[in-house]
Order: C-alpha cells, then structure tokens, then sequence
C-alpha cells in the first residue's frame, strides 16, 4: 500500500511539476507532506474491512432515531453547585452550542454557571484560567481548548480538588489517562473521519477520485486526515488525488484559490472532496458554482462539524452528500452529567456517542428540520431521571 501511493505520488509530481510551482509554498514542503501522509500504515481493521462491512458501517451510521445507548443509572443530582464553563472561543457555533446545553441540563440541578471565553488566543486562555480560579468553582467545564496545551493552567484546579471535564479537549474520545480532564465529550474523531471515507468509497461511482482538506496546525484533524487517506489508498478503484493543508482560520482566503487550481489539475478526474470540517465547503462550493459545474459532479463529505449550511447543502442537492453532525446539545447534557458524577464522588461514565452521517435519505429527522443534529432519543429525560429530577 505504501508503495502504491508513493508512486501515485511521483506520477503526479511528473504530470503536474510545471503547475507545482506556483502553489504558493516550496515543491519539498508539499511532496513531503504527502509522502508522509501516504507512508503511514493501514490499521489491520481498514485492511480487513470489506466493501460490504463497510457498506453497513455507512448504513447504520445514517440510521435516524436509533434509541438511547447511553447510561440510565448515576448519582442523584448535586444541586446548587458553582460550576465554571472556560471556552476556548464563543464565536465557533460548535464551542457555543455545546455552552447552550450545557446552560439547559444546569437549569434541572439549580447550577450557576459562569462562563468564561479565551477568544482564541494564548492571553485569553492565561486570564480566563485565572479568573475561573479565582472564582473557587465546585467544578470546571473546558470546551474546544486542548487538554494537554492548557495542562499548566488547570493543574491549579485539580490541585485544589476541583473536577474538571471537557468536550473536544483531546485526539481521542472518552476518559483521559494524566490528564487535570477526566474525560473528553465527543463522538470518536478516527471512527468519525472512517465512516465518511467509507461512505465517499462505497458510493455509486466506479473510481472515485479524492482530494482531503484538512488543517496541520491541529493535531486531531491530521489524525483524521490520515484515518480518512489510508481508507481511499486501501480501496483499489479509488485514486487520492491529493492531501491539501489549508488552516481553517485562513480557509476564507484560500479555498477559492485552492478550488480553482484543483479543478484546473485534475478535470473531472476530481470527484470527491473529503475534509475535516465543513467550512472548507463554504469557500469551496461558490467556485464550482462559477464554473458552472452542476451540483452532482462532485460530492462533497465532511469529518466533522454538521454545520447550518452543510444541512442546506445535503437538502437541496448543492454538491455537499454527508457530513457527521455532532450533537451539540446532548454533549451539553453529558458533560453536566459527567460532571455531577465526579462531584458525587463518582467515576465518570466514559459513554461515547456513535457516528451519526448525515445525507439525503435521513437529514429531515432528528433536528434536521431546525438544521441540526438533536438526536430524537429522550436523552433529556433519561438523564433527569438519572438526577431524580
């Protein structure tokens, strides 16, 4: 496998070496990038998956009202607690809908909340870590900071004994070992960016062609990068055109660029875009629109994110086929719940929510209707129950 994609690798670089020089950054840098990307191994669990295994992985990632498989037993509600909420930036709709969940489960417990925004950077980050210290919270929830980058600003807190959970603090789902956090909210990014490489190599179209957007300054979305490549390079009809780097804080300037010079190096050999996060999309679908390609000639498929406009796109047919919608509000609902139980005295309860895929045949169910993921599961009352609320 390795070989394979190191030589797709070369035959592009000797196709496309005149266009390469003017993507912007050196020749090296980008080759390396994808080399590296190319030479890390397929997990035995991708190499052994079947076309049909992973055509029912798909299939029951898009299942709607599938029932609540999260805990239905836990301490009784520790009502009236003081509880910090430090955020790594409020104006990301994901940071703010997982605060809005959580502002909704702390209502049934008579909780105050005090909430706390970085603003995306490192100063933000040092005060507001502060300023939640010296607040003496009974507990601490951190939503979309890194748990390891912020270990030195919370290990204040687990030395005063303070429970801290967080939600996309770290590369993996589930209970943190060395970690101030206990435990990280979030769907499995690895499971997350598999299903969506599953669904762009299952589909009807005989040799899909892939780009993968995704951005190195973050480690998880590399991780998801590579999770996402080693599916396509381990499909033997499919070709990875290419793995591009572009920060999501500078997508708005460069995907029209970037769309533009991809469409003109691979024509229509380009058929699927895959990436970590819909934002990409946003930037990129304008350009196939000015190209006047029509909204089935590429199928667009994130690893993340669900956003407003990704569920317009998967409605109207506009390019975008799937994207794995978080549910922010019930991880809103997980973290108080997980949280009560640390300061019951109580181990957290490590439940990762499954991969839901979001695509035509099932966008109108669970919040779809309100451009959403809200998983019509009863998850509010099994946790009011678990509180004895």
């Amino acid at each position: 496998m390795k070989t394979l994609c190191f030589c797709r690798v070369l035959q592009d670089a000797d196709k496309q070496s005149s266009q390469w020089l003017g993507l912007g950054r050196p020749i090296l840098v980008t080759f390396l990038f994808l080399f590296l990307i190319c030479s890390e191994p397929a997990t035995a669990e991708t190499a052994s998956s079947s076309a049909g295994e992973m055509q029912r992985a798909v299939a029951v990632a898009k299942e709607h009202g599938a029932p609540w498989q999260g805990p239905r037993a836990g301490p009784q509600g520790q009502r009236g607690r003081l509880v910090a909420i430090i955020s790594e930036d409020l104006r990301n709709g994901g940071i703010l809908g997982v605060a809005q969940g959580v502002r909704e489960a702390a209502k049934d417990l008579d909780w105050k909340i005090r909430v706390f925004d970085a603003g995306g950077t490192a100063g933000g980050r040092d005060k507001m870590s502060a300023d939640a210290l010296a607040l003496r919270p009974d507990g601490v929830i951190l939503i979309g900071a890194d748990a390891e980058e912020m270990r030195g600003r919370l290990e204040p807190f687990a030395m005063a004994g303070i429970p801290i959970v967080g939600w996309h603090v770290g590369p993996r789902a589930g209970l943190l070992a060395d970690s101030p956090v206990s435990i990280n909210v979030s769907t499995d990014p690895l499971e997350v960016a598999r299903i969506t490489a599953m669904a762009a190599v299952t589909g009807p179209r005989k040799r899909p062609g892939v780009v993968i957007f995704t951005d190195s300054n973050f480690k998880i979305a590399m991780a998801k990068a590579n999770a996402m490549a080693e599916i396509v390079k381990a499909c033997e009809a499919c070709l990875l055109l290419e793995v591009r780097d572009v920060a999501i804080s500078r997508s708005a300037e460069q995907m029209p660029g970037v769309t533009r010079e991809l469409l003109a190096r691979y024509g229509n050999r380009w058929t699927h875009a895959l990436a970590i996060n819909d934002i990409y999309f946003d930037y990129a679908v304008p350009e196939f629109i000015a190209q006047g390609l029509p909204g089935d000639s590429i199928e667009l498929l994130s690893a993340g994110d669900g956003s407003r406009s990704a569920f317009m796109r998967i409605q109207a047919g506009s390019f975008q086929t799937a994207t794995v919608a978080e549910p922010l509000n019930l991880h809103g609902w997980q973290l108080v719940d997980e949280l009560n139980r640390l300061l019951a005295g109580r181990p957290v309860s490590g439940y990762v929510v499954p991969v839901h895929l979001v695509a035509p045949e099932n966008v109108n169910f669970d919040g779809g209707g309100r451009m959403l993921y809200d998983p019509d599961n009863d998850y509010r009352a099994v946790y009011r129950s678990i509180w004895h609320r």
